[in-house]
């Protein structure tokens, strides 16, 4: 099984309890198609999310995507890499998106931002998972942080690069 990433960028506010309803009624598709919903990130705008799922593949989540009629922005298959002991992410966090022309090694970006830690814990921001596309051209990372500009403001500082930086919560399935 792989860890496979949905994200999407909705054209109306949604809330979680609707995405629960939307589990609920998919469940058995999911089955069907061996994908297990793990976490998900809602925008506390209601309109940006991040799905992870376990599945065989990619192409498995995307038809459960357009079964419910959910169509995803992107969908790929990733690594996981996360914090030393850390738990998994739950209640208020920060996504932070990038996207790479050329891949990129993950312990050179890693390297960065261990390199940055000491700007990190300046901000009060605290480095939970990321989730490295297999192609090594994306990346989505989770961060504890009093709000997303100070996940931003370190970023930059730290030479970081992002795409985006957009407050989430965790939405239990």
């Amino acid at each position: 099984m792989e860890n496979v990433i949905a994200e999407r960028m909705l054209a109306e506010a949604v809330t979680g309890e609707a995405l629960n309803t939307l589990a609920r009624q998919l469940e058995e598709c999911l089955n069907q198609n061996r994908v297990r919903p793990q976490w998900t990130y809602l925008g506390l705008d209601g309109r940006r999310m991040v799905c992870v799922y376990q599945a065989p593949d990619a192409e498995a989540v995307r038809r459960v995507n357009r079964q419910a009629g959910m169509p995803a922005t992107s969908v790929w298959t990733s690594s996981l890499h996360q914090a030393p002991g850390a738990a998994a992410p739950a209640g208020d966090v920060v996504v932070v998106e990038r996207s790479f022309p050329q891949p990129v090694e993950f312990q050179a970006i890693q390297a960065l931002e261990e390199g940055g830690a000491w700007c990190l814990d300046l901000h009060r921001v605290r480095f939970l998972r990321t989730y490295f596309s297999l192609d090594r051209r994306r990346m989505l990372c989770l961060y504890q942080a009093p709000d997303a500009e100070a996940v931003r403001t370190a970023q930059k500082k730290i030479g970081m690069p992002f795409e985006s930086v957009w407050p989430a919560r965790f939405e239990p399935h």
